[in-house]
Protein backbone atom coordinates (compact mmCIF):
# COMPACT_ATOMS: atom_id res chain seq x y z
CA UNK A 1 0.00 0.00 0.00
CA UNK A 2 3.11 2.70 0.86
CA UNK A 3 4.60 1.88 -2.38
CA UNK A 4 1.16 2.21 -4.18
CA UNK A 5 0.58 5.89 -2.47
CA UNK A 6 4.87 7.01 -3.01
CA UNK A 7 4.20 5.63 -7.22
CA UNK A 8 0.95 7.72 -7.73
CA UNK A 9 2.06 10.60 -5.93
CA UNK A 10 5.67 10.44 -8.57
CA UNK A 11 3.64 10.12 -11.40
CA UNK A 12 1.45 13.06 -10.60
CA UNK A 13 4.69 15.15 -9.94
CA UNK A 14 5.93 13.91 -12.97
CA UNK A 15 2.98 14.81 -15.20
CA UNK A 16 2.53 18.12 -13.93
CA UNK A 17 6.02 18.86 -14.47
CA UNK A 18 6.06 17.58 -17.87
CA UNK A 19 2.70 19.87 -18.42
CA UNK A 20 4.49 22.87 -17.38
CA UNK A 21 7.46 22.38 -19.10
CA UNK A 22 5.36 21.35 -22.89
CA UNK A 23 3.36 24.56 -21.82
CA UNK A 24 6.15 26.71 -21.55
CA UNK A 25 8.00 25.74 -24.57
CA UNK A 26 4.94 25.71 -26.51
CA UNK A 27 5.86 29.40 -27.50
CA UNK A 28 8.78 28.48 -29.19
CA UNK A 29 8.42 29.09 -33.08
CA UNK A 30 7.33 30.69 -35.99
CA UNK A 31 3.83 32.55 -35.83
CA UNK A 32 1.59 34.26 -38.14
CA UNK A 33 -1.38 36.76 -37.51
CA UNK A 34 -4.66 35.45 -38.31
CA UNK A 35 -4.63 38.56 -39.98
CA UNK A 36 -1.95 37.26 -41.76
CA UNK A 37 -0.28 41.07 -41.26
CA UNK A 38 2.75 39.93 -39.22
CA UNK A 39 5.17 37.05 -38.60
CA UNK A 40 7.23 36.85 -35.44
CA UNK A 41 9.72 33.83 -34.32
CA UNK A 42 9.52 33.85 -30.37
CA UNK A 43 12.96 32.00 -29.17
CA UNK A 44 14.02 31.98 -25.60
CA UNK A 45 17.38 34.20 -24.48
CA UNK A 46 18.22 33.30 -20.90
CA UNK A 47 15.36 33.36 -18.74
CA UNK A 48 13.23 35.17 -20.74
CA UNK A 49 11.22 34.88 -24.38
CA UNK A 50 11.76 36.77 -26.32
CA UNK A 51 9.90 37.70 -30.29
CA UNK A 52 11.99 38.55 -33.67
CA UNK A 53 10.00 40.27 -36.58
CA UNK A 54 9.79 38.51 -39.86
CA UNK A 55 7.60 40.33 -42.04
CA UNK A 56 5.02 42.41 -41.59
CA UNK A 57 2.35 44.66 -44.03
CA UNK A 58 3.34 47.60 -42.30
CA UNK A 59 7.03 47.02 -42.21
CA UNK A 60 7.43 46.40 -46.01
CA UNK A 61 8.25 48.69 -48.72
CA UNK A 62 5.32 48.18 -51.89
CA UNK A 63 7.63 45.14 -53.08
CA UNK A 64 6.28 43.13 -50.00
CA UNK A 65 10.30 42.32 -49.49
CA UNK A 66 12.46 45.44 -48.62
CA UNK A 67 12.55 46.39 -45.20
CA UNK A 68 11.40 49.97 -43.62
CA UNK A 69 13.31 51.14 -41.66
CA UNK A 70 12.78 52.25 -38.01
CA UNK A 71 12.28 56.44 -38.58
CA UNK A 72 9.74 56.50 -35.68
CA UNK A 73 12.06 54.58 -33.01
CA UNK A 74 12.82 57.12 -30.07
CA UNK A 75 16.39 56.81 -30.00
CA UNK A 76 17.95 59.09 -33.25
CA UNK A 77 20.61 56.68 -33.78
CA UNK A 78 18.14 53.63 -34.39
CA UNK A 79 16.29 55.07 -36.93
CA UNK A 80 18.41 53.83 -39.72
CA UNK A 81 17.84 50.15 -38.97
CA UNK A 82 15.54 47.91 -40.78
CA UNK A 83 12.86 46.76 -39.24
CA UNK A 84 12.61 43.08 -40.22
CA UNK A 85 14.75 41.19 -37.83
CA UNK A 86 14.57 43.75 -34.92
CA UNK A 87 13.55 41.99 -31.38
CA UNK A 88 10.43 43.65 -30.72
CA UNK A 89 9.10 41.45 -28.29
CA UNK A 90 11.26 41.30 -24.61
CA UNK A 91 10.70 39.87 -21.20
CA UNK A 92 8.45 37.54 -21.29
CA UNK A 93 8.51 34.94 -18.86
CA UNK A 94 6.53 31.95 -17.91
CA UNK A 95 4.32 32.04 -14.66
CA UNK A 96 2.77 28.63 -14.87
CA UNK A 97 0.14 29.66 -17.04
CA UNK A 98 1.07 32.43 -19.40
CA UNK A 99 3.64 34.67 -20.20
CA UNK A 100 4.15 37.93 -18.22
CA UNK A 101 5.89 41.31 -18.01
CA UNK A 102 6.94 41.70 -21.00
CA UNK A 103 7.29 44.39 -23.54
CA UNK A 104 6.38 44.99 -27.36
CA UNK A 105 8.39 47.40 -29.62
CA UNK A 106 5.92 48.57 -32.35
CA UNK A 107 7.85 50.22 -34.97
CA UNK A 108 5.47 51.51 -37.20
CA UNK A 109 4.78 54.67 -33.99
CA UNK A 110 7.60 54.02 -32.42
CA UNK A 111 5.71 53.22 -28.80
CA UNK A 112 6.49 50.23 -26.74
CA UNK A 113 3.64 48.93 -24.65
CA UNK A 114 3.59 46.25 -22.22
CA UNK A 115 2.34 42.51 -22.98
CA UNK A 116 1.54 39.30 -22.14
CA UNK A 117 0.79 36.21 -23.98
CA UNK A 118 -0.85 32.58 -23.69
CA UNK A 119 -1.78 29.98 -25.74
CA UNK A 120 -5.06 28.53 -26.45
CA UNK A 121 -6.44 25.81 -28.36
CA UNK A 122 -3.47 25.94 -30.41
CA UNK A 123 -3.38 29.65 -31.15
CA UNK A 124 -0.89 32.00 -29.60
CA UNK A 125 -2.31 35.28 -28.35
CA UNK A 126 -0.84 38.23 -27.68
CA UNK A 127 -2.09 41.32 -25.69
CA UNK A 128 0.12 44.42 -25.67
CA UNK A 129 -1.45 47.58 -23.28
CA UNK A 130 -0.92 50.16 -21.42
CA UNK A 131 -1.12 50.09 -17.65
CA UNK A 132 -3.60 47.48 -16.83
CA UNK A 133 -4.11 44.64 -19.41
CA UNK A 134 -7.91 45.66 -19.45
CA UNK A 135 -6.67 48.62 -21.38
CA UNK A 136 -5.65 46.77 -24.60
CA UNK A 137 -5.77 44.52 -27.65
CA UNK A 138 -4.96 41.05 -27.96
CA UNK A 139 -3.49 39.69 -31.91
CA UNK A 140 -4.00 36.05 -32.53
CA UNK A 141 -1.29 33.98 -34.16
CA UNK A 142 -1.13 30.23 -35.67
CA UNK A 143 1.80 28.73 -36.05
CA UNK A 144 3.41 29.60 -39.58
CA UNK A 145 4.36 26.52 -41.51
CA UNK A 146 6.75 27.84 -44.68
Amino acid sequence: MKILKIAIVLIIAFTTTVKAQTAENAIAGTWESDKKDVRLEFFKSGNEYQAKLLWGNKIVESDGKTSKKDAKNPDEKLRSRNIIGIVSVTGLKWDGEEFTGGKIYNPPSGDTYRCKVWIKDGKLNLRGYMGVSVFGQTATFHPYNQ
